[in-house]
């Protein structure tokens, strides 16, 4: 058995920008919101440069995405229409976001619902 990372067959955007489709060649397929991707972009402007510098992105629930732009034969770079485009979306990344779509989102909306019940 390969320990090899399953690599997207097909990555398609659907409604409008707004999903992003991907199929693994493990047969795994993803449906992927842009507000999901733009918020967990693996990108420096959200990732920050170590642990603990993590920023967290709101107000994207609009965000779509204009292109794909393929990176190597190992990547993806999204472009949103609110002019990010630095993430660099590895297939391995991609996989993490899928299969642990549930987990990362919920934990999202729980920081969001954080920022806004802490007193000001």
């Amino acid at each position: 058995m390969s320990d090899a990372v399953p690599r997207p067959s097909e990555i398609r955007l659907r409604d409008n920008g707004r999903r992003l489709s991907v199929q693994f060649d493990s047969g795994e397929i993803y449906d992927l919101t842009a507000e999901y991707l733009r918020t967990h972009s693996p990108s420096a402007e959200v990732k920050g440069h170590g642990p603990g510098q993590e920023v967290l992105v709101v107000g994207k629930e609009n965000v779509a995405i204009r292109d794909i732009e393929p990176v190597g034969n190992y990547a993806v770079r999204l472009i949103f229409d609110d002019s990010h485009s630095t993430g660099l979306y590895s297939w391995e990344y991609l996989l993490k976001l899928g299969r642990e779509k549930d987990a990362l989102w919920s934990r999202y909306l729980d920081r969001v619902a954080g920022t806004r019940s802490a007193p000001r």
